[in-house]
């Protein structure tokens, strides 16, 4: 059997919705591949499905459920709640697997398929190729008899039940009370259980994006597109505001002044404070490579170790699970807290930020930002065939930009996962020499592959 991926990215399938890979076809023979995959023995199985706001959920919602239904298994609906709600459910509840339906911080166009174990950790790399290869056989050979068929329900307190589980991650005994904050939920997942969440400790909550029509996730609002909440936290006098992305699996945050607090900066003020309580787990953070370097020397003058992994959380997580660290994330606002979650979570994470906002009593402008992020330029150069990177032409670029920007400096080059795009990323102390760098190099890979 082959253990390569064809159908699973980097944080699982993603896609145009009604267009291959994020058909009805490919999602019904899904549910029937996984369902066989995470069945074992006799007892009556069970997945749980969650989705986001997006139109194309339903389609795709109705072809898993066929799928897991004609494997055997039992389906257990919850309709629009975050990523890690869905996460955190399916090991609660005792699933065999878990779904969530969302192409994240992407337009409506756009879906996905994210699957997790029963431990509610996103699947390795490994499983995903098992099951893609179970999809390519021939399943109906393998589906269960007539008597074996599974039922569809639906859990009515799903909400619920992450909403005291998120409330349950807040300090014991403390309370937002009187605090103004200014909250996007993207027109997303989390659209009713976050302003829920915060309400209920105390907080005055100014709520934006919290009106789906099935069109407008992430559409001018929510984590990629904050500048509505860092408008409405200046006009509304707000302490801070918080802003999730379609499925609430990331947070960026605006101070008073509309200032954004990116990623690094969230994990940089909560690796402080849990150092300071003596609760950070084996001294040291998990980050991916595009994480700025400044984090990694502010960490470095609390004598915090970095552990940089590839990118995506999932990856993140699993350096997490290998060096026993309960703290990572990625500078575009994946925060995972072990201690409370299997999986990124943007609701959490403000909890935390603002736990320390609480016990600090300052202002959020003077606490959030703990360090001045390093100059860091970003360009994607696309091509087609086959990628460029081997050329010599390249290479010697490569090395060329690397002398260049010298040993205070960083240079990375990565190939997308789901696309045929190579990622050019510089940083170091001086701007201009950055972008330059940056420039010249995207132009001989462009010049290179064309």
């Amino acid at each position: 059997m082959s253990r390569s991926r064809r159908l699973f990215g980097t944080d699982g399938i993603r896609g145009t919705a009604n267009s291959e890979p994020m058909t009805a076809d490919i999602a019904l023979r899904l549910g029937q591949a996984a369902g066989l995959w995470f069945t074992h023995g006799n007892h009556r199985h069970r997945v749980l499905v969650g989705k986001d706001t997006r139109l194309s959920g339903y389609m795709i919602e109705a072809a898993l459920t066929a799928g897991f239904i004609g494997a055997g298994m039992n389906v257990v609906l919850v309709g629009p709640l975050p990523t890690p709600a869905i996460a955190m459910l399916t090991r609660s509840l005792r699933a065999d697997l878990g779904v969530m339906i969302s192409a994240s911080h992407n337009p409506f166009e756009d879906n996905g398929i994210k699957l997790f174990g029963p431990d509610g950790y996103k699947l390795f790399d490994e499983t995903e190729a098992g099951i893609e290869a179970l999809m390519n056989s021939d399943l109906g050979a393998r589906l269960v008899a007539p008597d074996r068929l599974g039922r569809a329900s639906r859990l009515t307190d799903a909400a619920g039940r992450y909403i005291e589980a998120a409330k349950g991650s807040f300090p014991r005994g403390r309370r937002l009370d009187g605090m103004r904050i200014v909250l996007d939920c993207a027109n997303g997942a989390a659209y009713k259980v976050a302003p829920t969440v915060l309400w209920e400790l105390g907080a005055e909550v100014i709520p934006i994006g919290v009106a789906p029509d099935g069109f407008n996730i992430n559409r001018g609002c929510g984590s990629t597109r904050p500048e509505a909440m860092c408008e409405a936290v200046r006009a509304h006098g707000a302490a801070l505001g918080l802003a999730l992305d379609g499925d609430a699996d990331r947070l960026i945050v605006a101070d008073e002044h509309g200032r954004l607090v990116d990623g690094d900066q969230i994990l940089a003020l909560i690796a402080a404070s849990w150092q300071r309580a003596g609760r950070l787990n084996a001294g040291g953070v998990a980050a991916t490579v595009m994480s700025n370097l400044g984090l990694a020397r502010f960490l470095e003058g609390l004598a915090i170790p970095l552990h940089r992994t590839a990118v995506g959380d999932r990856y993140v997580m699993e350096r997490m699970r290998e060096q026993g660290l309960n703290l990572g994330g990625e500078q575009s606002g994946h925060v995972i807290l072990a201690d409370y979650a299997t999986t990124g979570d943007g609701l959490l994470a403000a909890l935390q930020l603002l736990a320390v906002l609480i016990e600090d009593g300052r202002p959020s402008s003077e606490v959030a930002h703990l360090f001045e992020p390093l100059p860091q330029v970003l360009q994607n150069v696309r091509y087609q065939g086959a990628s460029p990177l081997e050329l010599e032409a390249v290479q010697r670029a490569i090395a060329a930009a690397e002398a260049a920007l010298g040993p205070a400096g960083r240079l990375l080059i990565r190939p997308s996962g789901t696309e045929p795009v190579v990622r050019v990323m510089a940083e170091g102390e001086d701007e201009v020499l950055v972008g330059r760098v940056v420039e010249e190099l995207a132009g001989t890979i462009a010049q290179a592959a064309g």
